[in-house]
């Protein structure tokens, strides 16, 4: 597949990583820093020029794309730039966006502006907000098999009732649950059922949504449902995170320091308490009970002043905390230092556009800790490796050790153990380190 990708920051610096090695990738960007960056660092054909031009576009041979991606960050560049490319090529075209209202008039028109798909930043980082609001201690949550799936990420606090357990033993107290990874800074690891889990591990489990709760629940026993939210900021994000939340039938607080935008937001978000005043004063979120509330995110616009208000947040008592995360190397700093989920809008948006770049039989794709790993559904065919056997028989034949995190067949989800047998037509959930997704995937 030949993909132009026009914007070379993060995301699409992250889609061109991911997809240079299978596909001919093409990235176009106005700086010449990352352009040159980008050709030594990947295999791709870096171009320094205007993605707006038809001239560039020409340049980059648009009429033999099959994908072409407009990821700057700005969305009306992103728009103009899919209608060039539609006026001399027939690829597919998809527009990153962070304004909703572009991606509701493209939903009402049908498709319009010359763009195949729209993708809203934003909404995604709302929507994953919202996943992890629903889990009591999860720090990240996807959703495969329309939602009949879950994975989620955790970290084991201190005295949780699965520390010290093995993954055979912390499974099977959970029918419809898999420990598909644990995650360590030196490594990672696919794990047996005689690997043992301790305080302080991260983990990646997949299950169904019922017993994924379940787990969570269990995970953090001092922790329950997350009612009482309130959200620091009024940027789009918190919004959009608001609007969702109330979709939900709860009914969050939202502090904006800012009159104007409080009264404006306070008129948009009718089930939502929104107070005017700076998230960094300590009397204030006193005198209105700030730290009883359930979780905090700060959705400020700034990762400077999300991480103060997280900080802040967790120092007058509010039980968990996320924070949004423009700059994808502050992710990690966020959690080492007490963030309990930093959320990076463009991760979920790379996540969202590499779908479109999958086999066939690959419906779905999540990005594992800044793509150590990767988890993948996969419909199974009569040529899968899978296919009419057991996993344990199965999955000893693949060049690199995966894990079957979950299996649904005609809507129905299926706990994968060894001695499960794939059918095909199997929708098959499947975690893999990301050095070994081409081998192992061109397998199954």
């Amino acid at each position: 597949m030949r993909v132009i990708i026009v914007g070379a920051g993060q995301v699409g610096s992250s889609i061109a990583e991911s997809l240079d090695d299978d596909h001919e990738v093409v990235v176009i960007d106005t700086d010449d820093s990352r352009v040159e960056s980008l050709t030594y660092s990947l295999d791709v054909l870096a171009i320094e020029g205007d993605g707006t031009s038809l001239a560039t576009l020409r340049e980059a041979d648009v009429g033999a794309a099959d994908l072409f991606i407009a990821s700057t960050d700005d969305d009306e560049t992103n728009i103009v730039t899919c209608a060039t490319a539609k006026t001399a090529s027939d690829a597919f075209t998809i527009a990153r966006v962070r304004s909703t209202n572009y991606l509701q008039t493209w939903e009402e028109s049908g498709g319009a502006f010359g763009v195949d798909f729209m993708v809203s930043t934003n909404l995604l980082a709302a929507e994953t907000i919202t996943r992890i609001i629903g889990l009591p201690a999860a720090q990240n949550v996807d959703v495969f098999a329309e939602g009949s799936v879950l994975l989620a990420e955790f970290c084991i606090p201190t005295n949780s009732p699965i520390a010290g357990q093995t993954v055979a033993e912390a499974d099977d107290q959970f029918n419809e649950l898999t420990v598909a990874a644990v995650l360590h800074e030196d490594g990672l690891i696919v794990p047996d059922g005689e690997t043992k889990l301790a305080t302080g591990d991260e983990i990646v489990v997949i299950g169904s949504a019922e017993s994924t709760r379940a787990f969570a629940a269990d995970l953090a026993t001092d922790r329950d449902e997350n009612r009482d939210v309130v959200i620091i900021g009024g940027s789009e994000i918190a919004v959009q995170t608001a609007e969702l939340l109330e979709d939900r039938g709860l009914q969050p607080r939202l502090i904006e320091n800012d009159p104007d935008r409080a009264r404006e937001l306070a008129e948009r978000l009718p089930q939502t308490t929104v107070m005017s005043s700076d998230a960094t004063d300590r009397e204030f979120l006193t005198r209105e009970h700030v730290g009883d509330a359930d979780v905090a995110i700060a959705a400020l616009g700034s990762d400077e002043k999300n991480l103060l208000a997280s900080l802040l947040a967790d120092r007058v008592g509010v039980d968990r905390t996320i924070a949004v995360v423009e700059s994808g190397e502050y992710t990690d700093l966020f959690e080492a230092v007490g963030v309990d989920a930093a959320i990076n809008p463009r991760d979920a948006t790379a996540e969202e556009i590499i779908r479109f770049t999958l086999d066939g039989r690959m419906e779905n794709v999540a990005i594992i800790d800044h793509d150590r790993a990767e988890v993948l559904e996969i419909q199974i065919d009569d040529d899968s490796a899978l296919a009419g056997r057991p996993i344990t028989d199965a999955t000893d034949d693949l060049p690199a050790r995966v894990t079957i995190g979950a299996i649904t067949r005609d809507g129905e989800f299926i706990t994968p153990r060894g001695d499960t047998v794939v059918e095909v037509g199997d929708h098959v959930v499947v975690f893999v380190e990301t050095e070994a997704v081409d081998a192992v995937a061109s397998r199954l």
